[in-house]
């Protein structure tokens, strides 16, 4: 399985575009909030608090919500879309001011790895799995990892840290 890692996240979010465009605050988000496709393109404007800097994460496919903080990059990529484009309760729309298609979403996640040269194919899960692995990296407890990542069972975060080095580290005293 091919992870992102920060510096291909970053080439993405740079891609033929500057940042706080829509497309690179979308792949932003998905990264840094581990989301799914339809999370994302679901995501409505009520669902941030501008005034306690957090996000409200709907779950899909029976996940757990959860509220995440809202970093500074993201806020002023989120405040710049909202100026941009103010038509619509989504905070990415449609060309009809709806949710996007998820077939948009992928798209637009695609041609960010073709734009950014990367040697493999990007698709938008890979980006969620980019934010599980360095979380199990850096020694993230698994329940965190889980609540974060909105997984109902654990199993589908075990598999973050069964690939964990650090969990290994300290068994000698070397």
């Amino acid at each position: 399985m091919v992870k992102l890692k920060k510096e291909s996240v970053n080439r993405l979010t740079l891609a033929n575009t500057p940042r706080l465009t829509p497309d690179s605050t979308l792949i932003l988000l998905i990264y840094r909030h581990g989301l799914r496709v339809a999370e994302v393109a679901s995501l409505r404007w009520e669902q941030i608090d501008w005034n306690g800097g957090t996000l409200y994460v709907k779950r899909v496919k029976k996940g757990t919500p959860s509220t995440h903080p809202l970093y500074s990059e993201e806020i002023r990529s989120l405040r710049k879309l909202q100026r941009d484009y103010p038509a619509s309760p989504y905070v990415f729309q449609s060309s009809r001011h709806g949710p996007l298609a998820f077939d948009t979403v992928g798209g637009i996640i695609e041609r960010a790895g073709q734009l950014a040269g990367l040697p493999f194919r990007v698709h938008a899960h890979m980006l969620r799995h980019g934010t599980g692995y360095p979380k199990a990296n850096r020694g993230t407890d698994t329940r965190t990892i889980q609540s974060y990542l909105g997984h109902k069972n654990i199993q589908h975060t075990v598999r973050y840290t069964e690939l964990a080095s650090v969990r290994f580290q300290g068994l000698w005293d070397d």
